[in-house]
């Protein structure tokens, strides 16, 4: 039992330090710019984003050739923790972190507490 419990402590010191998390100026810089870029959510139903400096956003769904997809408008925040965003006029906001994802520099992680909820990738520049 010992060694069990000693095994799981070590193999919990040893694990990689959790990624940190944006600040509000560093996820206006990166993606609250007006420049679009990709989520993907947990469905793999993927769109496309716009967040304008403004505070308004724009999602789009990514549909193959011959499908049509509704653009959505809504608005953004910044928080203390992270982000907010309400795409529909008078529903609550839901708020997130984004965390960089440590397996691919090209993607972030969007959290809702614990939880993926969605991916971010942003297109070369």
């Amino acid at each position: 039992m010992r060694v069990l419990l000693s095994l799981a402590l070590l193999a919990l010191l040893s694990a990689p330090a959790q990624a940190q998390a944006l600040t509000g100026d560093q996820i206006k810089a990166m993606f609250f710019n007006g420049k679009p870029f990709v989520a993907t959510s947990t469905t793999r139903q993927r769109f496309t984003m716009v967040f304008t400096p403004d505070g308004k956003a724009t999602r789009e769904p990514i549909r193959k050739a011959g499908e049509h997809g509704e653009k959505t408008q809504g608005t953004w925040r910044v928080v203390k923790e992270g982000f907010c965003t309400s795409w529909k006029q008078g529903s609550p906001a839901n708020c997130y972190r984004l965390v960089p994802n440590t397996s691919d520099d090209t993607k972030w992680s969007v959290m809702r507490g614990a939880v993926t909820v969605a991916s971010w990738t942003k297109p070369a520049e």
